[in-house]
């Protein structure tokens, strides 16, 4: 059956057509660019032939063969543009025809020419028709058919009141038209965007060798569901850092395109935008209800335990347990807060989320509050980093965003599944042999277990966990003088002798003061079913055992000689039950080498947290039988 090509389409494309939809023929597919997947196509319509190249989105149809040599398809989505003097052809959606199909009449290739003057480029006008089918809160149906679909025309671009029409358009006075974030390509001269911020990262100093700078970035979705992140640098930060507000709709036109840099970025665009001094962005006043306010591809929590260390993802789940927030020291000597809570879905699997920072103190503080008042929320995470050490877990980022009870299908689901027996079902967790509350070097281990299996004799210490009651508590010695001065941001802490004019003085800082602080160096003997051992437990975890502070124990105990007082604190905080996060280390003490173990936090037990890890326990040491 002889097939028909579009008559003259190469020539209506050059001349600014974008909606006859023409039938063409591919003449040849040749891979391009090294460091990234581009493909270029030559197209004929059987009598002229021009490049044009393929939208990333497309290139999957390359890979799986559903386009060749010698295909017939047809054009739905596409632009004309002019770089480096010579027209190119964008392919931004199209449909396969015919697969195969022998060359059609004697093209010849048009050579490069350019658009003629004060006609409007046509690379603005037109819309994809690919879609995500991602999940959206949003009062729109998803696409059934992202091939099928066509998505209205968007308005074009108002200019700003100081725009006046005086005489002949001068280049690049016009306005730009608003295209989907899926349409925009370093290959289009002007455009412009309407999309909601569904993100803000934090304002970040740095220096480099060409000198100190600051930058931040934002996420942007559209009404097509297409994600796009734009970076300010230095001065334009100062233009649009105080503009920019999570769940705004604004106008962003006059910005460059870079590849994004995906160890950074996590959306699924292969571009960035990179704002000017010259570029706009402009507040829509009106609320637009087409574009929704947030976007996901939720993973079930069964999924996450196969998926990839680092990768990035949203997950929703019932909110079972929350621990309480600590600090935590950081590599480069700053302190932080991290706080775990459990998500359950009906899949059957458990995770641990890891908050950081804020999000402790924020949505951390609100979820704890409701799941001790027997509240079980829907926690939807955005952006989730997968962390695989000993088993799955979810962390939060710098992008992460966390959305308590949200509305949609997923979370209205997850509330029927759990208030109709979910809440009763048990679910595997894919965080192993972690205790609740703990991070992922947080392994769970009795007394006799850190003596059998040698921890603490490698060159790095052990960091465990173990659930153990304190039965002796030393009072000699139980606390040290220490210097309260500050080196940098820290404290001193160095131990300080107190001189003949009654002043205390520090060797470290070669200083005298008045007064001194007092800091804990309790020696405490801890057991469990397995067996007992000592540890050490400094200020903080000091505080913790015996409930209140160094400075009170060595009043009552020297100054004011209150042996009793100070006998009936210490027996009062014997055979309480704790959850002890332990390092232990091997050191030379003399000529002899012994292992320490130092109590780092000190947590009460959450019995209704703990039966859980027990049940999860079990569950996975019992083998489940196969049913035949």
């Amino acid at each position: 059956m002889p097939v028909n090509l579009t008559r003259n389409a190469i020539s209506m494309i050059n001349s600014g057509d974008v909606n006859s939809r023409p039938l063409v023929q591919v003449m040849d597919i040749k891979l391009i660019g090294s460091s990234q997947e581009r493909y270029r196509f030559l197209l004929s319509d059987s009598e002229s032939t021009q490049h044009a190249m393929l939208a990333t989105q497309l290139n999957e149809q390359v890979r799986s063969g559903r386009v060749k040599k010698g295909s017939i398809i047809q054009l739905i989505d596409y632009i004309c543009s002019t770089v480096q003097n010579r027209r190119i052809i964008v392919v931004l959606n199209m449909e396969t025809i015919i697969l195969e199909y022998e060359i059609i009449g004697n093209p010849k290739l048009i050579t490069g020419s350019e658009p003629e003057p004060n006609k409007s480029m046509p690379n603005n006008n037109l819309e994809p028709s690919v879609r995500s089918t991602n999940n959206r809160y949003s009062a729109q149906a998803p696409a059934n058919n992202a091939q099928s679909f066509r998505p209205t025309i968007q308005p074009a671009y108002q200019p700003p009141p100081n725009y006046k029409i005086q005489g002949p358009i001068m280049k690049n006075e016009a306005p730009a038209r608003i295209i989907p974030i899926a349409a925009l390509n370093p290959y289009q001269g002007r455009w412009a965007i309407k999309a909601r911020v569904t993100a803000k990262g934090d304002l970040r100093r740095y220096n480099n060798a060409r000198g100190d700078g600051k930058v931040f970035s934002f996420d942007l979705l559209d009404s097509d569901g297409g994600e796009i992140r734009v970076t300010c640098f230095n001065t334009v930060v100062d233009r649009f850092y105080s503009v920019i507000e999570v769940g705004k709709v604004y106008l962003i036109s006059k910005g460059s395109l870079k590849p994004a840099k995906k160890n950074f970025n996590h959306l699924k665009n292969e571009w960035e935008i990179f704002l000017e001094s010259n570029s706009s962005v402009e507040l829509c006043s009106d609320e637009d209800g087409s574009i929704p306010r947030q976007q996901f591809s939720f993973r079930p929590i069964s999924e996450i335990e196969s998926a990839e260390n680092d990768s990035i993802l949203d997950v929703i789940g019932i909110v079972i347990s929350v621990n309480p927030s600590v600090p935590i020291l950081r590599k480069n000597g700053m302190e932080t807060q991290r706080q775990i809570l459990n998500l359950k879905d009906a899949s059957g699997k458990s995770v641990e989320v890891t908050l950081w920072g804020d999000f402790c103190n924020k949505e951390g503080q609100k979820l704890q509050g409701m799941v001790d008042s027997g509240v079980f929320p829907v926690l939807a995470v955005k952006a989730g980093k997968v962390n695989d050490f000993n088993g799955k877990s979810i962390g939060t980022i710098s992008s992460t965003q966390l959305f308590i009870d949200p509305d949609g299908p997923e979370a209205q689901g997850l509330r029927n599944w759990f208030e109709s027996g979910g809440r009763n079902t048990t679910s595997i967790s894919i965080s192993k042999e972690i205790m609740p509350g703990g991070s992922k070097n947080e392994i769970r281990k009795t007394l006799a277990q850190i003596k059998d299996e040698g921890l603490g004799r490698s060159d790095k210490p052990d960091w465990v966990t173990a659930k153990a009651t304190v039965v002796f508590i030393k009072t000699d010695n139980f606390c040290y003088t220490a210097c309260p001065l500050m080196i940098g941001d820290r404290l001193c802490n160095k131990k300080v002798t107190q001189s003949s004019n009654k002043r205390w003085l520090c060797d470290r800082c070669n200083q005298e003061f008045e007064e001194c602080d007092f800091r804990y160096l309790l020696q405490v003997q801890i057991q469990d079913h397995t067996g007992l051992t000592w540890v050490t437990a400094f200020q903080e975890s000091g505080e913790d055992i015996l409930g209140c502070s160094a400075k009170e124990m060595y009043l009552l105990k020297y100054e004011l000689q209150d042996d009793i007082r100070f006998g009936e604190i210490i027996r009062s905080r014997l055979f309480h039950q704790y959850l002890f996060r332990l390092k232990i280390k091997e050191e030379l003490y003399g000529d002899e080498q012994r292992v320490k173990i130092t109590v780092v936090k000190v947590d009460k037990v959450n019995y209704t947290a703990e039966s859980r890890y027990l049940l999860d326990t079990v569950t996975k040491k019992i083998p489940i039988k196969k049913q035949f």
